[in-house]
């Protein structure tokens, strides 16, 4: 495996150390039968990798020198050091993750080393949590619980202009000025916030549009905020859906189904089932409810209701990650933390939809989520 441990979340989960230069990890067979890891990497950094990093031996490039000498490139120099190592060792193929830069697999080849690719090297390992990521995303799931409480709360507690436009301290409200305060509240917390999703209105139907301009009283408001921990790496991901003053009674239909799909599918998450599996259970029960599922077809109207998207997906070093809770999930696993977020849109409506993370356990899955579900958040 190699490339740069900020970059690359399977990297850093192999070896747990974070660094924003190029390294290259290897492992070798051992003497005894087993195997042993060479971390490779800055000479300035070797100190704190060993006394940190997950790996039995630590170099850096100068230590594996080819013949020709090293690059003046850093990350070169890493793939040469990288090639010449697996030389040294007597090496004749490897076996990579789907990851590897391919400036090392291709200075690998060159040292006369196959190279073949294993998609899955690393990809189960990340899916099943250990006790430690299980507490890190919890902390970053109660974290970002209360920052979109606060933004409901700020939504649903503002006074409305006698056109509808919603006001916060005398100026329109809109989704740019709550995603700025959104920001500011994570830095409090300690964390790094991708733009997060405040889309009101008809803009909320498009299910990833992160909203833009002013929001209205009587509109649902999809509030989706997904931070990372700058400290421990994970992510947090949590959606829910407000509406200020009056709310639609479609739109009170929309909310109650998608809630008894999250229940359907949450009653359906646990090992041993797929993800597919759990896709159905809340499929049915959007249909149950007389709504569609799919993109709309080209001559769709703009009544047109349906979800567009899978149920979830795994959560970790990355918002987004493997298993996928869709069509052709795979089987989920023990300590699998895992999104249902179910949802429905609208073209002349908006959308409304509720995320939390769940914890798959062998029978039954454990919500990370205490925040309520409902559109009022006075």
């Amino acid at each position: 495996m190699a490339g740069i441990p900020q970059l690359n979340s399977a990297l850093y989960h192999r070896i747990r150390f974070l660094v924003g230069d190029p390294v290259a990890y290897v492992q070798l067979p051992a003497a005894d039968g087993g195997t042993k890891s060479i971390l490779i990497l800055r000479d300035i950094e070797m100190d704190r990798a060993r006394r940190f990093a997950r790996a039995d031996e630590v170099a850096c490039p100068r230590d594996f020198t080819p013949a020709v000498g090293l690059s003046g490139d850093r990350e070169t120099a890493t793939a040469q050091a990288a090639a010449e190592c697996l030389r040294r060792a007597g090496v004749t193929k490897v076996v990579a993750d789907r990851t590897l830069p391919l400036i090392f697999a291709d200075l690998v080849r060159e040292a006369g080393i196959g190279v073949q690719c294993d998609s899955s090297i690393g990809v189960v390992d990340r899916r099943r949590k250990d006790p430690e990521e299980i507490e890190h995303i919890r902390e970053s799931q109660q974290a970002t619980e209360q920052v979109i409480e606060r933004t409901c709360r700020l939504i649903a507690r503002a006074e409305a202009r006698r056109d509808g436009v919603l006001l916060h301290e005398g100026r329109p409200l809109t989704s740019e000025s709550i995603r700025a305060m959104i920001n500011h509240w994570f830095i409090d917390l300690g964390y790094v916030n991708p733009p997060s999703i405040v889309a009101g209105g008809p803009i909320g139907a498009d299910c990833h549009d992160l909203g833009h301009g002013a929001l209205r009283t009587g509109e649902p408001v999809i509030v989706d905020i997904f931070p990372r921990n700058e400290t421990t790496l994970y992510h947090g991901d949590c959606t829910r859906t407000v509406v200020h003053g009056d709310v639609p009674d479609e739109v009170l239909r929309m909310h109650a189904t998608v809630r008894d799909a999250k229940r359907s599918g949450m009653a359906a998450a646990r090992a041993g089932v797929t993800g597919e599996d759990v896709h159905a259970a809340t499929i049915a029960a959007i249909v149950k409810h007389g709504y569609k599922t799919g993109l709309p077809p080209a001559d769709a109207p703009d009544d047109y209701c349906a979800m567009t998207h899978g149920t979830g997906h795994g959560v970790g070093l990355e918002c987004h990650e493997p298993p996928l809770l869709d069509f052709k999930g795979p089987e989920l696993l023990e300590g699998e933390l895992v999104t249902i977020e179910p949802g429905l849109y609208r073209r002349d409506l908006g959308g409304v939809r509720v995320e939390d993370i769940v914890l798959i356990h062998s029978d039954r899955c454990e919500s990370l989520n205490r925040l309520p579900e409902g559109l009022d958040w006075k």
